[in-house]
């Protein structure tokens, strides 16, 4: 059975999402090129514009496609299972950090990298969804919390620390060596056991 011309446009631009994945690994999203993005998948430059309106848009878009995994991530660690104790936060979020690093490592070291070093609009987009990601945690660690003794802004700043090494952890995981890896999650978990140490002793100022 013959494509739809639908299916065509979607496998083109799933073509083009995946070469430029590829070339920003090399380049970066600064260093990439319309020419090189439209030579790599085989199309004449001009038919980029039928899928994207700029390379900023394409940007955009790889950011969206890479933020699926870091909200992926950062939502298994908030499952009821993996709240359970603040021990089974630091715990099930090593886990699922290794586990997703491993599954989408492309993804997140376009983040890692980008993170930084991108465009102003890139940069942006990614912080803004790490907000939103410590806004939720937030939310969901006042459930194993005194609220007594706990406001709301301390519970954004210990769901800011905490995506923080979740981050730090991800780019680290990324750098290592297959047999580094191991010692890298040892040493986020155990990072992530002594801030929710001072959780559990902490008791907000009025």
């Amino acid at each position: 059975m013959s494509e739809t011309r639908a299916e065509q446009k979607e496998r083109t631009r799933r073509a083009i999402l995946d070469a430029a994945l590829e070339l920003t690994a090399e380049t970066g999203l600064a260093g990439l090129s319309l020419r090189g993005v439209a030579k790599r998948v085989g199309i004449v430059p001009t038919a980029f514009y039928r899928h994207f309106d700029s390379i900023d848009a394409l940007g955009l878009a790889l950011v969206e496609e890479s933020l699926v995994s870091l909200r992926a991530m950062l939502r298994a660690v908030r499952q009821p299972e993996a709240l359970d104790s603040l021990v089974g936060v630091a715990d099930a979020s090593v886990d699922v950090l290794v586990e997703h690093v491993h599954a989408q490592r492309a993804h997140f070291a376009f983040l890692a990298r980008e993170r930084g070093a991108g465009p102003a609009t890139v940069r942006e987009a990614i912080r803004r969804e790490i907000e939103l990601c410590e806004h939720e945690l937030a939310t969901d660690l006042a459930r194993l919390t005194d609220a007594g003794t706990w406001s709301a802004r301390d519970l954004r700043a210990v769901s800011g620390l905490i995506v923080m090494l979740m981050v730090a952890g991800t780019e680290e995981l990324l750098a290592a060596r297959r047999e580094q890896e191991a010692a890298v999650a040892e040493t986020t978990r155990t990072r992530l056991r002594m801030v929710l140490i001072g959780v559990l002793h902490w008791q907000s100022r009025a």
